[in-house]
């Protein structure tokens, strides 16, 4: 059964800003289950370097990707914080290092050429985030790099 292409974020709405790191990227709420705080992450040795691990939510366990690797930046170093999406493979948790809050996004102020991203919004008065492409950034050659 085909998948429904994944939301794309747009000027004017509301979107879960993630910081990660010095950066803060942004997500559609559309696409975004629900944050988990402090997930109880056990990490699987031969997993590639991007899975952080796995975690249990309700009795389904979801693996934790590091967003900082998934977009070329280095690792992170903890995971206060869980983002789960729903994907085209089932949910995920990205890493959020701060918690995430929800934004109505200003104008684009321009493309991102960053891989895995799309637009640069303004977010209030001198804050920008960069929306990420969901589907780009989890696909599966990307997560077995």
């Amino acid at each position: 059964m085909p998948t429904a292409p994944a939301p794309s974020v747009n000027a004017g709405q509301l979107a879960l800003l993630i910081p990660v790191g010095s950066d803060t990227y942004a997500l559609p709420l559309e696409a975004v289950r629900e944050v988990v705080v402090d997930p109880r992450v056990t990490e699987l040795p031969t997993s590639p370097a991007v899975v952080r691990g796995v975690f249990n939510v309700r009795g389904d366990i979801v693996p934790l990707l590091d967003t900082a690797l998934l977009l070329g930046l280095r690792p992170v170093i903890e995971e206060p914080y869980a983002v789960l999406i729903e994907t085209a493979h089932g949910i995920a948790g990205l890493v959020a290092t701060e918690m995430p809050m929800t934004v109505r996004l200003s104008e684009s102020v321009g493309h991102s050429d960053m891989e895995g991203t799309t637009e640069t919004y303004l977010v209030g008065d001198s804050r920008l985030a960069v929306a990420l492409d969901v589907s780009t950034l989890l696909s599966p050659a990307r997560i077995s790099r």
